[in-house]
């Protein structure tokens, strides 16, 4: 490998994905010990943070939105594979694990991420800009897909219990798959300088990072190379330790929706530090960005994807949200109409939104 190939990849990006891919192949179907337990659980932390840094390379290639919309595919990547090998293996256990991801994935998303992100830009920057047109385009499209898949099975009929029948699910499936897919020709063709970061005199910013040298075709390939391996690395590891995921959550005495939140949580780390990173060089429209095109890629690819897997899956699918969760997700809804209606975010708008990601996080474990 030459080293114009691995310029600007620091040494410790090109050694984790092939080591923690060595871990996933010594612990795969090994009961875990105390010392094999730590193990993997360390080579998946390395494992997403080194995903992040080579999905922002390879995001840095590409430009934006080009390169936000990377990231979230390769996460909701992650996710999806997750979330089909755990119903998999889970049983009537994992009835419910698809909903609660992707809810969970949602309000991570929209509170957690986009709180967290305004908080720290704020207290950095005082008050930053962001696109309405864009922002509001991916709340709407968010909001019309929670409540085609997550919402109406709670009330539709044809099913018992929280569930769609056959047809409803192959419709939903569709519906979302169509409509993440416009999102996505408008975010990056049509409309595409709408979800460019705003310059500091109000303008486009078509270069995000005009400060750093873009990497070289051939460093974004190894990069990619390296993000795929990573995204092997993650899932596997993450479905050797969810026994003890499960274990330890039943031993808690905490509800098994736990257990989803957990998932998504791990899974959007890159995005989190992602959209941090990018709110701290004054680029909200990037995190805004990432956070909303996160959510929407969830519920858009995870949908289909459990409607294609339930066809060889045994058990139930109950995708219908609780009382409780139908609170949280108008609350979100409403705040979020607030937040992104001015086009400009303050400290106490993300002091919002962390407020509501922290009612969610309690409710989870005590419901």
């Amino acid at each position: 490998m030459t080293n114009s190939v691995i310029q600007g990849l620091p040494r410790w990006t090109l050694a984790v994905p092939p080591l923690a891919f060595v871990v996933l192949l010594g612990t795969w179907h090994r009961d875990l010990g105390a010392v094999l337990l730590i193990l993997v659980c360390l080579g998946l932390g390395a494992a997403v943070i080194a995903a992040v840094h080579h999905a922002e390379v390879v995001a840095h290639r590409v430009g934006e939105p080009f390169g936000t919309l990377i990231l979230a595919l390769a996460v909701t990547i992650i996710e999806v594979a997750l979330i089909v090998t755990l119903m998999a293996s889970g049983g009537d256990k994992a009835a419910s694990l698809a909903r609660d991801t992707v809810f969970a994935a949602v309000m991570i998303t929209c509170n957690g991420i986009l709180g967290l992100a305004l908080v720290v830009g704020s207290l950095r920057h005082r008050v930053q800009e962001f696109r309405v047109q864009a922002s509001y385009s991916a709340l709407s499209v968010t909001t019309a897909l929670v409540t085609l898949s997550l919402v109406l099975p709670t009330f539709t009929t044809s099913a018992e219990g929280p569930r769609f029948s056959s047809a409803q699910l192959a419709f939903a499936g569709v519906t979302s798959l169509v409509m993440y897919g416009v999102f996505v020709f408008i975010q990056t063709i049509r409309h595409r300088d709408y979800f460019l970061p705003v310059a500091p005199d109000g303008d486009v910013d078509e270069d995000e990072d005009h400060h750093a040298a873009a990497p070289s075709g051939k460093t974004a390939l190894l990069s990619l190379g390296l993000l795929f391996v990573c995204l092997i690395s993650v899932v596997g590891l993450a479905k050797t330790v969810s026994p003890k995921l499960e274990s330890a959550v039943e031993s808690a005495g905490a509800p098994l929706a736990v257990v989803g939140v957990v998932i998504a949580l791990l899974v959007l780390l890159p995005e989190t530090v992602a959209a941090v990173r990018a709110a701290l060089r004054n680029r909200l429209q990037t995190s805004v960005n990432l956070a909303l095109g996160s959510a929407l890629a969830s519920i858009g690819l995870t949908i289909p994807a459990i409607a294609v897997a339930s066809i060889w899956l045994d058990g139930p699918l109950i995708l219908g949200l609780g009382g409780k969760e139908l609170v949280l997700f108008a609350l979100t809804v409403v705040t979020g109409m607030f937040t992104l209606s001015t086009g400009r975010a303050t400290l106490l708008q993300g002091a919002v939104h962390l407020a509501v990601f922290s009612a969610f996080l309690f409710l989870a474990v005590s419901p």
